[in-house]
């Protein structure tokens, strides 16, 4: 059977260290200025998809993942909490 999921039954590993580094950005960058500059970026995104991101309710692509990365600084590696 097939395994979508983390164990904890997330959508996504990266949630969780994307809020975390979002929150700890300088200035702190809310979930709708992180949406604007995906957008900005040619990703459609909004608010409500960031907050279920950070949750772990919706799956990211990797053009998603490499352009949040990019939004907010880091490397995809730092975006796995490693």
């Amino acid at each position: 059977m097939f395994k979508n999921k983390t164990e904890s039954g997330r959508n996504n590993l990266c949630g969780e260290q994307i809020y975390k580094i979002r929150k700890n950005a300088v200035p702190k960058m809310s979930q709708r200025i992180l949406a604007e500059k995906l957008q900005l970026m040619g990703i459609d995104v909004d608010k409500n998809a960031i907050q279920r991101i950070e949750s772990g309710q919706r799956f990211l692509t990797d053009i998603e993942l490499k352009a949040i990365a990019e939004a907010l600084g880091v490397t995809i590696i730092a975006l796995y909490g490693e």
